[in-house]
């Protein structure tokens, strides 16, 4: 991370800038050869690297301390920073700690103590993977659509269904899976359970290759029976429990975003510094300069949205659904025109595959997609700002 300055913005304390400098010293020193082998070995590879983040405390701030983790609750900026440090570095280790956050959400801001006790603390040793299981073929925007059924009967939940576009599919030893119980209609009829990998009846018969590969893919529950103590929270409340875990995890994603616009920042500036052109250097035209500078406005407008959000969720709001959502359209919309820009001053270097910039081209497009798309976005920001006008009327 060549920028640190923001890190003495007064949004953070000093435990923040420390977690910075481990998380980055962690980084550089491990993920090299962590990632050697992704290409042949993409499941592994992703299980390495969450191993190696366990092994190393990283995880132990994707659950509060109540689960064994690093802090009494999670704390949206250290989570922000973390994933601005490996998204910057690399989109795996970014995806596999970010897993570990989201997938076990649902527990750690609504599970009991005994739910805590049995999955977090294997999340944060690294024996256990998490997956978060919220989309389907026809419910993906619009959660109240969903299909996935569970009835209860004397002996627990009777789990029918699909679930699609959910990461680490075929790899997670758990999954938080949003279901429709019938309390009410709509979104008021949907609950969470924890649905152990190896529950009889459930199954991945699909994986999903992606332009940026991680591990993803369909889920299939045919009958599963889920045990009654394995309802997070209460029956009915599933839709406010994964708003709120996204309300936590939204920012996360424009931090990813963010640390991946200030890798091709950073590799922009080294490039256009030594390219030799027309006597000078590339950096000498003005027509580059220019979009130096547009790239770096849009990094630190970024940076400001995603830790205004952080620390508002942390400090001095429970929800923060209006600062989270301008945080992650903002940051993930950036963050493409920025890795655009850096392509286009690569020249053919940005588009031959293998080079970091390529990479970072197909590893950025998911996210203006995936836990809320763009234009979800800005529906929520519209809908916010026409309400807080409607109240002060």
């Amino acid at each position: 991370m060549t920028d640190k300055t923001f890190l003495n913005w007064p949004f953070f304390e000093p435990q923040h800038r420390e977690l910075a400098e481990k998380v980055q010293t962690w980084a550089t020193d491990n993920i090299p050869a962590l990632v050697a082998n992704e290409h042949e070995a993409l499941d592994q590879t992703c299980i390495d690297l969450m191993r190696g983040m366990a092994k190393a405390g990283i995880t132990g701030y994707a659950v509060p301390a109540s689960g064994g983790g690093a802090l009494k609750k999670l704390d949206v900026r250290s989570l922000s920073i973390i994933r601005d440090v490996l998204g910057e570095h690399h989109a795996l280790a970014d995806f596999a700690f970010a897993m570990q956050g989201l997938g076990s959400g649902p527990i750690s801001l609504f599970g009991n103590a005994d739910q805590q006790t049995r999955y977090l603390n294997k999340v944060v040793s690294g024996k256990s993977m998490a997956a978060f299981a919220l989309s389907e073929a026809e419910a993906g925007s619009d959660v109240a659509a969903m299909s996935t059924n569970a009835v209860k009967t004397d002996a627990g939940y009777i789990l029918n269904g699909e679930k699609t576009w959910i990461s680490n599919a075929g790899i997670a030893n758990f999954y938080t899976v949003f279901a429709r119980t019938g309390e009410a209609p709509g979104a008021k009829g949907i609950s969470c359970f924890i649905v152990d990998a190896d529950t009889v009846g459930f199954s991945v018969p699909e994986r999903i290759d992606l332009v940026a590969p991680h591990p993803l893919g369909t889920l299939r529950f045919e009958n599963c029976l889920i045990p009654h103590e394995n309802l997070v929270g209460e029956a009915g409340r599933g839709f406010g429990i994964a708003m709120a875990t996204l309300d936590v995890f939204r920012t996360t994603v424009a931090a990813a975003a963010l640390g991946m616009a200030r890798r091709a920042m950073d590799e922009t500036l080294s490039y256009v510094s030594q390219r030799k052109l027309f006597g000078g250097v590339l950096a000498d035209l003005q027509l580059v300069q220019g979009k130096l500078s547009d790239m770096a406005l849009a990094i630190d407008s970024s940076a400001l949205l995603v830790y205004r959000s952080a620390w508002t969720k942390d400090c001095v709001a429970d929800r923060v659904t209006r600062e989270a959502a301008m945080a992650k359209l903002h940051a993930t919309e950036s963050a493409q025109l920025v890795v655009d820009a850096a392509v286009q001053l690569h020249g053919g270097k940005g588009v031959t595959r293998g080079h970091i910039i390529e990479s970072l081209y197909r590893d950025v497009r998911a996210l203006r997609i995936y836990e809320g798309a763009s234009e979800v976005q800005q529906v929520i920001i519209a809908r916010q700002a026409l309400a807080n006008f409607s109240g002060r009327g």
